[in-house]
């Protein structure tokens, strides 16, 4: 696989990641449907979502070549974008109004 096709692939995997919890009522996306679901089970998914879209990038990574090891500054701003792109999710769910 190219370097160019696997960072839009991990862009594209991280764009869809960071709004599934908005548009599922499921817990953890598989789980029983509970409407409405709470907002801390929001982000405990976000944040599951986050850990799943880092570990394909590290072993994107790692199939293309030497993994580099990185600081805490990486991941800081790794998950300041994965929340920046679970944005129109948060808002369709939260601050689109209803219609009449």
């Amino acid at each position: 696989m190219d370097q160019s096709v696997a960072v839009w692939l991990v862009l594209a995997v991280a764009a869809v990641a960071a709004n599934l919890p908005y548009f599922s009522e499921r817990l953890l996306l598989v789980g029983p449907r509970c409407a409405p679901k709470a907002v801390w089970w929001r982000l405990l998914e976000l944040a599951l979502m986050a850990v799943l879209t880092f570990a394909l990038g590290s072993a994107l990574e790692a199939r293309i070549g030497q993994r580099h090891d990185q600081d805490w500054q990486f991941y800081i701003a790794a998950a300041c974008l994965f929340i920046t792109l679970g944005f129109p999710g948060f808002v369709w769910r939260y601050l689109r109004r209803g219609r009449g």
